[in-house]
């Protein structure tokens, strides 16, 4: 999985699975544009890649300020050819159907599905132009059988799957491929602050029998964005230990 001479856009990068695809694409040789809110992680993360020698451009940002975000990829894009997309970025506000309301569920949409939504609007265009892009969007296996108590997330998730099929048939008879992955229960901050009563029940019906690793969902992500997966577009690939199936 070589990739150099590429260059990755990884939304959410400061952390969990975010950071463990900057890491792994560094590996592989790509060139590295890395967005968080974050920053307190962010900088560190960048700092530490380009401490390797990786080429790396790294802004904080709030991915929801539509403007702000067209103005940096543009920005950007006058700087360096990104071909691959990550986008990883998202935050969770639980409830049930009944108690949250609707800003909430907008916000949880508007991260997972509108910001994937606005850099696939502007990147893949010269995605296209160039006839080579690989795009990866990030849900999860609530997105596939839904959640009580994770309405705005599992319906954010399950858009996302949308989301990247249309997206792969617009951008298939110019050689971009679009693809999801849907993790599981992965060992980031968020789930470490899980507590035990919600986390045993799922690590019990994974088959697997653990939490998944960052790393282990980054590694995919990086199969998907390199050319030995150059006939897969359109699909989702659950990374979950069996959880959900």
């Amino acid at each position: 999985m070589d990739l150099t001479g590429h260059t990755a856009l990884i939304t959410g990068a400061g952390q969990g699975i975010g950071r463990a695809c900057a890491e792994v694409f560094a590996e592989k040789g790509a060139n590295l544009v890395l967005l968080d809110k974050n920053r307190r992680t962010l900088p560190h993360v960048a700092q530490a890649l380009t401490g390797r020698g990786c080429n790396v451009i790294a802004h904080v940002i709030d991915l929801t300020r539509t403007r702000s975000l067209e103005v940096l990829i543009e920005k950007i894009m006058r700087e360096v050819a990104i071909d691959i997309l990550v986008n990883n970025a998202g935050f969770d506000k639980p409830g049930v159907t009944s108690k949250v309301d609707k800003n909430s569920f907008n916000a949880v949409l508007g991260i997972h599905v509108g910001v994937p939504f606005m850099l696939i609007k502007l990147l893949l265009p010269q995605m296209r132009g160039r006839r080579w892009g690989r795009i990866i969007n990030i849900s999860s296996v609530y997105g596939l059988s839904g959640a009580k108590g994770e309405v705005a997330y599992s319906a954010a998730k399950a858009a996302v799957i949308g989301l990247t099929k249309t997206a792969a048939r617009e951008g298939g008879p110019d050689g971009v491929t679009v693809n999801a992955v849907v993790p599981g229960l992965i060992r980031t901050p968020t789930i470490e602050k899980m507590p035990e009563k919600y986390r045993t029940p799922i690590v019990e019906q994974t088959l697997l029998g653990r939490i998944g690793e960052a790393q282990e969902v980054a590694r995919v992500i990086a199969f998907l964005a390199s050319d030995e997966a150059s006939y897969i577009t359109g699909t989702s690939i659950t990374v979950s230990g069996g959880w959900g199936i």
